[in-house]
């Protein structure tokens, strides 16, 4: 038998679930903190009638129910911008990327919810119907208990606030990832936050690791306050002395405690993050120093693993290349055995010029690329033409002629469109004069591109020294002569000067 299909998650059903997960979080969590922890407090530490504690209670019932309903209020209207993107048949791609973002940002607005209506919704009726109750002598307590159990609302609220931001940032995880191929399926384009941090980690671990240690202390010292109010003989100041010692060692040892904890994961996170940035550099030499014996260790190893897979396939990639550029430029050499080797030699000449200039490795490169692929455009011309032994005629010339606009042409034609973008303009221009009478556009001056100046002084010299079927060809002392002769004119004086001196026939 065959076991049934997986079922892929509608978007009704994910929006169903993420919505009902919330929820809980939000009523059991709010429940559990006023009722719960704010109950267990109010009712184990006083001592009054059993009549207040009533009053008391149906104060602290009242108060949640306005707490939730503001809360409920805010919580739908951050929900709005991920609700219209599950609801629409066919979002929008500003409607789904609006929605990844707001979903992101929800254990965030769980934090605001919560310090919001979730604590001033509860806060500000219990404080007026305490102080209310208390002024009406309903209820026999001092009026700064008001303040100390407004103190402790707040405490409980940042550990509920706290308990929401990590519970909501597990329950946002299948939403963000059907919104996120949701745009892929509809728009074929991927949705990242690219590097954009809503939260640090530094925040969430310090302000957590403080309040799990620090929170609990406060919440006893202040509870047992009131506890101790029921005890004569015991001195308030007294107590508080005793207190506040532990209090400042319970508050330091939580905030050392958070630093050196938020620093174990900050350290190695920055580290791969440093090489991360190198690799997108381009530096595939890079390595993350794997000096951690935790966890760590493991995602840097995959990590220096991943970048050496790059470092060999950028090596081979480029190999590839290089072999690309050679076998494009023996398949033009081909066509005649006299030029056979040319492009080959204008590569090695053109170089000469670049280290004599000074040039940077990436545009000697490029240098070396364009110069073996110059004459492509020559594929396009007929061997009756390009092959011809004798003078060639007018007509015939202005078909060499267009050689450089039909290299031009042919490498456009190279997918993808960038590859060869930063070849074209040399290919194009190996023919300009500096005095303004080349082809194809008449350019002068440095108005021709570098490594169009460059490979037009390469390719006039092995031209020149080269043999032919209707001519030997010269020796290196008579062609240096004449591009001595031409500098300023044909070719531009400062490169030719620099090729001149590379051979060692001049200063």
């Amino acid at each position: 038998m065959h076991s049934p299909a997986k079922r892929e998650p509608t978007a009704d059903r994910v929006y169903a679930s993420f919505l009902n997960q919330l929820l809980r979080n939000y009523i059991l969590g709010s429940t559990v903190a006023v009722l719960g922890v704010g109950g267990v407090i109010m009712f184990s530490t006083l001592s009054i009638p059993s009549n207040e504690l009533l009053l008391l209670g149906s104060m602290l019932v009242v108060s949640l129910f306005i707490m939730l309903s503001c809360e409920l209020f805010v919580f739908y209207r951050h929900l709005k911008p991920i609700q219209a993107a599950f609801k629409e048949p066919h979002p929008a791609s500003n409607q789904l990327k609006n929605a990844y973002l707001q979903t992101h940002k929800f254990p965030t607005l769980s934090v605001r919810r919560t310090f919001g209506p979730h604590f001033l919704g509860l806060v500000i009726p219990a404080v007026t119907f305490a102080y209310l109750l208390i002024k009406l002598k309903w209820v026999t307590l001092p009026y700064y208990y008001i303040g100390i159990a407004a103190g402790c609302a707040f405490m409980v609220a940042s550990m509920h606030a706290m308990i929401e931001f990590f519970l909501t940032s597990k329950t946002i995880r299948p939403v963000v990832t059907f919104i996120r191929d949701k745009h892929i399926e509809l728009y074929k384009q991927d949705l990242t936050l690219s590097g954009r941090v809503l939260v640090s980690i530094r925040t969430k671990f310090r302000l957590s690791a403080f309040l799990i240690g620090t929170l609990p202390l406060l919440l006893f010292s202040l509870a047992s306050q009131i506890r101790l109010d029921n005890i004569p003989m015991l001195s308030t100041d007294a107590y508080w002395q005793w207190a506040g010692i532990i209090l400042v060692i319970g508050i330091s040892f939580s905030l050392l405690g958070a630093t050196l904890l938020s620093r174990t994961i900050e350290d190695p996170i920055h580290t791969i993050q440093n090489a991360m940035s190198s690799v997108q550099a381009g530096n595939f030499e890079t390595s993350a120093a794997d000096i951690y014996s935790d966890e760590f260790s493991r995602l840097v190893a995959g990590f220096n693993h991943m970048v050496g897979g790059l470092k060999e396939r950028e090596q081979r990639n480029n190999q590839l290349l290089q072999s690309y550029f050679m076998t494009l430029a023996a398949a033009l050499d081909a066509r005649d055995t006299y030029t056979a080797g040319h492009s080959t030699r204008v590569a090695g000449y053109s170089l000469q010029i670049g280290r004599m200039g000074g040039w940077s490795e990436s545009r000697l490169e490029l240098l070396h690329k364009t110069a073996l692929l110059h004459d492509i455009g020559k594929i396009g011309v007929r061997d009756a033409v390009l092959l011809k032994e004798g003078r060639l005629t007018d007509e015939e010339f202005d078909q060499i002629k267009l050689h450089p606009v039909l290299g031009e042409n042919i490498l456009k034609q190279i997918e993808p469109a960038d590859a060869m973008a930063e070849l074209l303009p040399g290919v194009r221009s190996h023919h300009e004069r500096y005095d303004g009478k080349g082809y194809p556009d008449g350019l002068a001056g440095e108005n021709i591109p570098l490594i169009g100046r460059a490979i037009a002084i390469a390719d006039a010299f092995d031209a020149m020294t080269s043999d032919r079927p209707y001519r030997k060809g010269m020796t290196y002392e008579r062609a240096l002569a004449i591009l001595e002769e031409g500098k300023g004119t044909q070719w531009d004086p400062k490169l030719t000067a620099l090729f001149i001196a590379s051979l060692g026939k001049g200063k």
